[in-house]
């Protein structure tokens, strides 16, 4: 394998990493369905406990269920600005240990970091807004997109074009890396 281009590709990836921020400004630019579909791509590519893969993805492109949805979730607000938003479901019958399993919300926080960074590299702008464990938050989700009882929403994640090149945040701090031991 040629050692350059696999600098070359570990640099985009770590680039795309570093670079993964909040955006909760947007312009007015839609993200298409492909987009869309590849970010859940990416998101499925994620670790799962066992590969029990406990997750399900309900893209929302309807611009009334955005709004709906920015005006009735308290930290969503941004909704009301996207075209498209991304809600990670854990779907409970998938999961490790069924109803009782927590490994979900592990398996399905992966899935989300993978969207994220993957917004990323495509060069578009996403946030993650907490739905579970509110359980007032997972009502209305559930009711908005008739959810079925044994998928849970994890979060509602607006997905557009950045309307300003945020910097993302160093939070790199020395004091936290121990090797060995603490």
């Amino acid at each position: 394998m040629d050692t350059n281009l696999m600098k070359s590709e570990q640099d985009i990836v770590l680039k795309s990493i570093m670079s993964r921020k909040s955006v909760r400004q947007y312009t007015d630019q839609s993200v298409s369905r492909e987009q869309l579909e590849i970010l859940v791509k990416a998101a499925v590519s994620a670790p799962s406990a066992v590969n029990k893969q406990p997750w399900a993805f309900v893209v929302i492109d309807d611009r009334v269920t955005l709004d709906i949805l920015a005006a009735l979730l308290p930290y969503a607000k941004m909704a009301a600005k996207v075209s498209a938003a991304i809600v990670v479901c854990g779907d409970l019958s998938k999961a490790y240990n069924g109803l009782e399993d927590e490994y979900w919300i592990q398996d399905c926080s992966a899935a989300t970091e993978n969207l994220l960074i993957a917004a990323e590299a495509m060069g578009l702008g996403a946030v993650w807004t907490a739905v579970y464990p509110e359980e007032d938050r997972v009502e209305i989700v559930r009711k908005q997109l008739a959810l079925p009882e044994l998928i849970v929403p994890l979060n509602l994640i607006p997905i557009g074009y950045p309307l300003h090149g945020d910097t993302p945040k160093n939070k790199y701090k020395p004091e936290i890396l121990h090797f060995n031991r603490w």
